[in-house]
């Protein structure tokens, strides 16, 4: 098999964030020029026609509903400031609507006239977010503000009529409640009352401006799909996450694993309101699942064929003026992202968009098998693990086990390069999904809360004690890889069990809970407290599971990267870890990207950077 270099692997492709506007234009984001930039087509597998131009990544695109303009997000250096912009089809000309750079703005959609838009932006205080609505032609000081708001809030659309939005609110990651808004009396109505934590997300107008659908963990442990009646604040089961898995073979084991459910997470839901269209999807251990149908009662469904999309993930669906198709955005383990159109009442599907894969076969990706393995406490945790299509070495592959972030958060089978570049070049891959992770009801999401901590990297441990047992598995060369949370899971995992890695990869990863805290946006603090807990009731607890107050430990080379911009996980985390370890004679490389944030955005960094790990990997491993 022919072996390629991260860089290659790093120029594939992605197509997503699909948006189907009036006149069937499909608006997306493509990273073509090495950042996403909006493209659109008119037409399946046209050549595209970019609209923007700029070293910056933008975030979304959404177009009016009746005129050729759309509105665009975009920050500043990874710094999550997102400004809104207007982009104008026709002409090209660009627009700054908000002019405010030392504010968040996200984005609450069109009103279905065109001529307003809603947002919510934490500009008058940052640690809150208020509602705003504006004019489509206005900037800066036009938009109105019609609500105060206290926490973290997001605008999830306008009703019917144009008179009322969505109003969400995030205390934690699983505890919201849902409001609606008076535009013109700036009337706030609660719909949601609970006692504990529960989850209501996905927010969507019903057809007939009484109603929103959601999904909802109010009564059980995993997410349904729920309408919520306005006029009475009663709550219907519209579907839940159970069924019989027809379609769900994925490639994997069944072991009779005690943990297994067919009880999984609905985790989003579109409605076209015009034709009662409607699409949700399931979560199932990892697989995206769609049900497509027509809502032919308030609470009943009538189901069409399921749509023809590879099998993976799939998501962000982006209904037409008149509800016949729809677009998503699907990927996999050996398939890129890219923008499908799907017909709604037969399934048909049809790839409008073709993200390169940088002249790499893509028969030579390589599919990732769903395993669990047992843990400590007698848990199966569920996993991704794939291996080179080669003959393994007489000592085993080396493995790089891949923590994702969060930490309510999941792996799941969508296309990354980096991982395909690791299994061309003779790594082995493992991605566990430990305790903390999302997509497996609430539950276990709260395993790891504030004092259990440490028992995700028990599971950690536990996965390479599996490996261990694996004939085509060196145990001498595993390697601890994450990102954010995940970078501070390498980090305990090499403090907590020095003795089991070769070596560890730290991408902007927290090194010590108090310091990550006290730097943190004002806007994320307490939403971060609820999960790792506080600096006035917890820190004893927060300096004990810091990695940083464990560093003697460490014995494995440690490679630790950053983005100078992070509002998430400030730089000093990265700083002062390094620090730390070479104080213990530890071989340390750092590397910090001035001009990025809470990850890597630019595809110049990303080589940059992956082919800096790539070399240490290659002198430690």
């Amino acid at each position: 098999m022919h072996r390629y270099d991260i860089e290659r692997y790093l120029n594939v492709g992605s197509a997503g964030g699909a948006d189907l506007g009036p006149g069937g234009r499909l608006s997306f984001l493509l990273d073509a020029t090495g950042t996403p930039q909006v493209w659109s087509v008119d037409g399946p597998l046209e050549w595209p026609e970019q609209h923007t131009f700029d070293d910056e990544r933008v975030t979304f695109v959404d177009s009016s509903p009746e005129l050729s303009e759309a509105v665009f997000g975009m920050d500043e250096g990874g710094n999550e400031r997102t400004q809104l912009y207007r982009l104008e089809y026709g002409s090209g000309r660009i627009t700054d609507l908000t002019r405010r750079p030392e504010a968040k703005h996200r984005w609450g959609g069109w009103a279905n006239d065109g001529e307003r838009f809603a947002f919510a932006s934490n500009r008058r205080d940052e640690a809150a977010f208020d509602v705003y609505v504006q004019g489509h032609e206005g900037t800066g000081d036009d938009a109105e503000l019609v609500h105060e708001g206290d926490g973290w809030l997001s605008v999830a659309g306008w009703s019917p009529g144009d008179d009322r939005l969505i109003v969400h609110e995030a205390h934690a990651s699983f505890d919201h409640d849902v409001y609606t808004l008076d535009v013109a009396s700036g009337d706030l109505t609660h719909h949601t009352p609970h006692e504990g934590e529960v989850r209501f997300g996905s927010p969507e107008w019903g057809p007939d401006g009484e109603s929103i659908y959601l999904v909802t963990d109010r009564d059980g442990d995993t997410l349904r799909l729920e309408r919520l009646d306005l006029a009475t604040d009663e709550f219907t089961v519209v579907a839940s996450g159970e069924g019989d898995d027809e379609g769900a073979d994925h490639e994997g084991d069944d072991d009779g694993d005690e943990d297994a459910s067919d009880d999984w997470n609905v985790d989003g839901v579109a409605i076209h309101e015009d034709s009662r269209r409607i699409v949700y999807s399931r979560n199932v251990d990892g697989y995206t699942e769609l049900t497509v149908g027509e809502l032919v009662a308030p609470d009943r469904i009538e189901t069409f064929a399921d749509p023809d999309l590879p099998d993976g993930v799939a998501g962000g669906v982006s209904f037409g003026p008149d509800g016949d198709r729809f677009a998503v955005t699907a990927t996999g383990s050996t398939h890129n992202a890219n923008v499908h159109l799907v017909e709604t009442a037969t399934g048909e599907a049809e790839r409008w968009t073709a993200a390169t894969t940088a002249g790499i076969p893509p028969d030579t990706f390589v599919e990732r098998e769903l395993v669990h393995y047992p843990t400590f406490d007698g848990r199966n945790i569920p996993a991704f693990f794939a291996m080179p299509e080669r003959e393994a070495p007489e000592s085993g592959y080396p493995v790089v086990v891949d923590v994702h972030g969060g930490p309510e958060s999941q792996r799941r089978p969508s296309f990354a390069a980096v991982t395909q570049y690791l299994l061309n070049n003779g790594y082995a891959v493992f991605e566990p999904n430990v305790r903390g992770s999302s997509g497996y009801g609430r539950s276990y999401a709260a395993l790891d809360d504030v004092e259990r901590r440490m028992d995700s990297v028990a599971d950690v441990r536990a996965g390479v004690e599996w490996l261990h047992d694996h004939p085509e598995v060196d145990p001498d060369r595993v390697v601890a890889m994450g990102g954010s949370y995940g970078g501070f899971m390498v980090l305990a995992s090499l403090t907590e069990h020095p003795e089991l890695w070769a070596a560890g990869v730290d991408v902007v990863g927290i090194a010590n809970f108090v310091t990550f805290l006290e730097n943190t946006g004002d806007w994320r603090r307490e939403l971060r407290e609820a999960e790792y807990g506080s600096l006035d009731e917890d820190r004893e607890l927060l300096e004990a599971i810091s990695p940083i107050n464990t560093i003697e430990d460490i014995e494995s080379p440690l490679f630790v990267l950053h983005g100078a911009n992070d509002p998430r996980v400030p730089v000093g985390e990265a700083e002062q870890i390094a620090e730390k370890a070479r104080e213990q004679d530890v071989p340390v490389r750092k590397l910090i990207f001035e001009d990025e944030g809470h990850g890597l955005s630019k595809r110049e960094n990303r080589i940059e950077a992956y082919r800096a790990i790539v070399d240490f990997l290659e002198e430690h491993v």
